[in-house]
Parts: structure tokens; sequence; C-alpha cells
């Protein structure tokens, strides 16, 4: 029997080689332009995205859509291939329902012991949910069953570190994420958002005056929560301000000795939530 199969959405955010080296299945989520639909990696890039909003673009996003969930899981179970689909967050999207009502169906006209699919809600965003997604691979690519990768898919996910900034309010504000006064008033002050993951939904932990004090409290946290930092691997997002991923790696390493990264820019889908100008760490939690 061939491995278990994984299958994510593109809101993983999951470098591009990464994807290729374990054969992963990635639906692409989208971004809407008016009345123009972009699906995610396949039709358009972060940086077009990025380019555009600060041009002044409102981007809107959508889910994978049920019937595409259906047609992706069909795909297997006429294989007899057992598949699991490791979701975004389902406060965060609907993506994790409409898998759900997807398999439904499917066990209607299959029966369920041909229906060999299970479906996990992360309670993770872009790369956090990543992480879960690539250690999945790896597990299957060593032939560990269905039952077991499942098991282990939910046990990252509740140990799953993912602390977020952003450092231009304005697009908190577009997305209706945030006051607009206090959009304005923040980025005079230059006062930045401190903002985890917690079961499943975005939560603000606290401010930062200042980008220095931003990641002394950044790493403190990160220090306080995370679980054998030196021997793990750190995922790092940005947007298109790349230049900060060798400065956050110097201070992993200097405060932890951490070496080994995942990183890569913000999917088109969640940076048209959060803006060009981003951070996002995910690491292992005790």
């Amino acid at each position: 029997m061939e491995n278990v199969k994984i299958i994510t959405d593109s809101a993983s955010d999951l470098p591009k080689a990464l994807v290729e080296q374990y054969d992963i299945d990635v639906l692409p989520l989208a971004v809407i332009e008016n009345s123009m639909q972009y699906k995610e990696g396949v039709s358009i890039t972060p940086e077009e995205v990025f380019k555009k909003m600060r041009e002044g673009t409102t981007f809107t996003t959508s889910q994978v859509t049920s019937h595409d969930y259906y047609l992706k899981f069909e795909e297997y179970i006429l294989k007899d291939r057992p598949c699991i689909y490791i979701a975004f967050s389902s406060e965060l999207s609907g993506c994790y329902q409409a898998s759900i009502l997807a398999k439904n169906q499917l066990i209607q006209e299959y029966g369920e012991e041909k229906c060999k699919v299970i479906i996990v809600d992360t309670k993770s965003a872009s790369l956090g949910f990543g992480l879960i997604v690539l250690r999945a691979a790896e597990e299957a690519k060593k032939g560990k069953d269905l039952d077991e990768i499942r098991d282990i898919v939910i046990e990252k996910s509740l140990k799953m570190g993912q602390v977020f900034t952003v450092f231009d309010l304005n697009y908190l504000h577009k997305g209706g994420r945030l006051k607009k006064s206090a959009a304005i008033l923040g980025n005079l002050l230059n006062v930045y958002p401190i903002l985890h993951v917690e079961e499943g939904s975005l939560k603000l932990l606290e401010t930062a005056r200042g980008r220095k004090k931003l990641y002394k409290r950044m790493f403190e946290i990160i220090k306080d929560t995370g679980y054998d930092l030196k021997n793990q691997t750190v995922g790092i997002i940005h947007g298109d301000n790349v230049e900060v991923v060798d400065e956050l790696k110097d201070i992993f390493n200097e405060k932890f000795q951490t070496s080994k990264f995942i990183t890569r820019s913000v999917g088109a889908v969640i940076g048209a939530h959060t803006g060009p100008e981003l951070i996002a760490l995910f690491y292992d939690k005790k």
C-alpha cells in the first residue's frame, strides 16, 4: 500500500521546495480584487499583492470550496489510498467546515470503510500549521499509518507557538480588525501589537513601543513558552520586509543557539489581511 497522502491548503505558507520534496497536495485559497479572483500560488504572488496594497488596493479572500475538497478526496478514495487533510484554523477560515461537508458527502456515496480520509483542524495559521504539515509529511514518508499521523498532527497542533506583529496598522484597520483612530495613533507613536494564536483565534497579547522593545518582548515570550529551542526548527514569516529575517535569525542564535530555520514570505491570502510589513515566529511550545 502507498504511504498516506498529505493534503493541506495554501494558507500553510510552506516553501514550494518542501511541498515538492514531500509531494504534498496544496489546495489554493484565493484573493479577490473587485470582482476578479486569483488563486494563491497559481495566478498571483505575494509580491504582486503587496505592491497593489501599497498602491491602495484592498483585497478580500475566499476559502477552498467544498466541491474542490470533494474532488481531491475522491481522487484518493478511487485509488484506495488513505489521506489526511491538515486544515487552516477553523476560527480563521471556513476551509475546515467545507472539507467536513465534502467528506460527509463522500461517505454517503462510497461508504465509511472506503472513505479513508481524516481531517484535522490545526487551530493554527501560516507557517505555524505549515510546520505541522511538514511533520506529518515526514512521518508519512517513514511509513506511519493514518491513525498514527493523525495523533502526531493533533499533538503538534496543541504545542505550536505562534507570535506575530505588523508594522503598519492601517492594513488591520482596512481589514476591519482595528479602529481607524487606533491605527493612526499606533503608527504615530510607533506602537506595535504583539499577537498570538489561542484556540485557533488571533488574540492581542500586549503592545510594545518601538522595535527594540517589541523584539525584546517577543523573544521573552518565546523564551518563557518555547521547548528545546536550540534543537528545533523555527519558522520565520515576513512580508516584503525580507531584511528582518537575518536579524531575527541572529537573535534566535544568540539567545537560544537555534540554527535550523524555515523562512519565506507570508502567502497572498494571509498577507491580504496583515499588510506587507509583518513578522511571524513559529516554534514548539513546552
